[in-house]
């Protein structure tokens, strides 16, 4: 083969390369940039290139019978036939794998570090390919680069982590700096879910009284909340409100001491995100570390009496009795007569013996215990509790988190950022609700729950059960990951009830298109990343 025809094929490689290495940077992305993750990823969905590589391995009898059965071809040069085949499945790849990416729900963010990890994997893709123009097989050669792309883009990571490690590290001094030198009052969040939901109605009140900063979203780790304090704390802000995830024992620990927190607030303990944690009784340990940190500050945290079902938080909360606020039925702060309207909640707190009646805009009766809690925090950290009840009057919704919207065909329930079992029964209890209020058909649109690990079945058989009394009609999106939830829709549902199974949302969405009725209730109930709804069909 000469050197004009291995360049050729060289460089519409790399055309394709480039392509499909930002088709793999985008699922590393959405596994925070985690290498080990992204290769298990890899590996569980057999996310290797195949259809390419078994196209190109034919090239390799397709110049064998060239070369020995056309003879005009092997004065001339057998392989300009399969190298040009080749080029040209290079570029058709490379225009497929572009399509997807631009399909995808969540887009490729080019971030400065994407930037440096997608960088550093071309290059060493390049090298590897110059390593391998010295094989006897073209075609071997190029396999080789193309299965190497994913293995390439974890070693990258890899190759980079002390150079992030030293970004970070500053970033998180020069946001250290900016604390102390501004010194609001911390205020920090945890749970196993409802943490964003209480930021989100803690920030309203707090906002409405005095200068506050909350991290926005789901931001809740310790690069991104530095981001927002590099960037968008100011000196007027008095109060900061922290959102905190934890990834396993110790998270917690490690963001309290970059951000201490006067006051902190666990808002649940549950099966969310068991996968990382494996036993209810760890998930309890991990939280709590936000409740040691707030006692080292000489401050307080404020639960839900449905957290002191651990035994763990039993204990701690026993040998710490002053250092926690208990809201609940008969906590420190009790919750009572919630109601559910078409308006919005409905409830009475009772304070030191005085009774709050409050009203908000927010649906979903579980949303009462993260009012209960955002209220509680507000009293302690000085907002008087009638200015407290009139901010929550005015609490906007939160967005994708049970916020009910009008739309022309009738009402949505976007609830796709809940992937937890208390807030699946509590948005199913309200798709009832609207659906009987407004005489209409309830439709669940759902794929279900992640990061359950072993409770997995368990939860989605109890979810089947309570779903056949809530809807009318429920989409299955991707069924394959919920075969227990459509098991027991089936055995659990009435004749005029209708299960439909669908592969994505899209094809959901193209249902509820063309057999909407006027006036339909939709509920969409959690809504996956391409990692778990759009498999790499390579």
């Amino acid at each position: 083969m000469t050197l004009i025809w291995i360049l050729f094929l060289f460089l519409t490689l790399h055309i394709f390369t480039f392509q499909r290495l930002l088709t793999y940077l985008h699922i590393l992305q959405q596994e925070d940039y985690d290498a080990g993750r992204f290769l298990r990823w890899v590996t569980r969905n057999g996310a290797f290139d195949k259809r390419l590589s078994i196209l190109v391995l034919a090239m390799i009898p397709l110049q064998h019978f060239l070369e020995t059965k056309i003879a005009f071809l092997a004065n001339i040069g057998a392989y300009i036939v399969p190298v040009s085949l080749t080029a040209v499945l290079f570029l058709v790849f490379m225009a497929r794998d572009r399509k997807r990416l631009q399909k995808a729900k969540k887009a490729l963010v080019l971030t400065d570090r994407a930037k440096r990890i997608f960088c550093v994997a071309f290059v060493l893709l390049i090298g590897l390919s110059v390593l391998l123009t010295g094989l006897d097989q073209t075609f071997i050669a190029a396999l080789i680069s193309i299965q190497a792309i994913p293995f390439m883009l974890a070693l990258s990571v890899g190759l980079l982590s002390p150079y992030e490690a030293q970004i970070n590290a500053r970033f998180r001094r020069e946001a250290v700096q900016k604390l102390e030198k501004i010194k609001p009052m911390v205020i920090a969040v945890t749970g196993s879910f409802g943490k964003t939901s209480v930021k989100h109605i803690l920030a309203h009140i707090m906002g409405s009284v005095a200068p506050s900063l909350a991290t926005p979203g789901s931001v809740n780790t310790e690069m991104g909340i530095a981001r927002i304090i590099r960037e968008q704390l100011q000196p007027q802000h008095q109060f900061f409100i922290v959102e905190m995830g934890a990834y396993g024992i110790g998270s917690i620990a490690r963001l309290c001491r970059f951000t201490p927190p006067k006051l902190s607030i666990i808002s649940a303990i549950g099966e969310a995100h068991y996968e990382r944690f494996k036993t209810l009784e760890d998930t309890a340990k991990a939280k709590f570390e936000i409740a040691e940190a707030a006692i080292k500050e000489g401050g307080k945290t404020i639960i839900h009496d449905s957290v002191l079902e651990r035994q763990y938080a039993q204990q701690f909360v026993e040998g710490n009795r002053s250092a926690f606020i208990v809201c609940g039925e008969d906590g420190d702060i009790r919750i009572r007569s919630v109601t559910q309207t078409k308006n919005g909640l409905e409830m009475s707190l009772i304070h030191n013996g005085e009774t709050h009646w409050v009203t908000t805009p927010l649906f979903g009766l579980h949303h009462a215990a993260n009012v209960a809690l955002a209220f509680a925090a507000a009293v302690l950290a000085g907002v008087a509790p009638k200015d407290a009840v009139r901010a929550l009057a005015t609490t906007p919704q939160i967005r994708h988190r049970l916020e009910v919207k009008k739309t022309e065909a009738g009402w949505l329930i976007d609830d796709a950022y809940n992937s937890n079992p208390k807030g699946f029964h509590a948005a199913l209890d309200l798709l009832d609700f609207l659906g009987r209020e407004h005489k209409s058909r309830r439709i669940l649109v759902t794929p279900g729950m992640v990061e359950l690990g072993a409770k997995h079945d368990e939860e989605h058989t109890k979810l089947g059960e309570y779903a056949a009394k809530k809807a009318d009609i429920v989409l299955a999106v991707l069924p394959s990951r919920i075969p227990s939830f459509v098991a027991t829709l089936r055995k659990n549902m009435l004749p005029k009830q209708q299960l439909i199974e669908v592969p994505s949302f899209a094809a959901a969405s193209q249902w509820l298109e063309k057999n909407h009725h006027k006036g339909d209730i939709v509920l969409l109930e959690n809504d996956l990343p391409d990692i778990y709804e759009n498999k790499l069909r390579i």
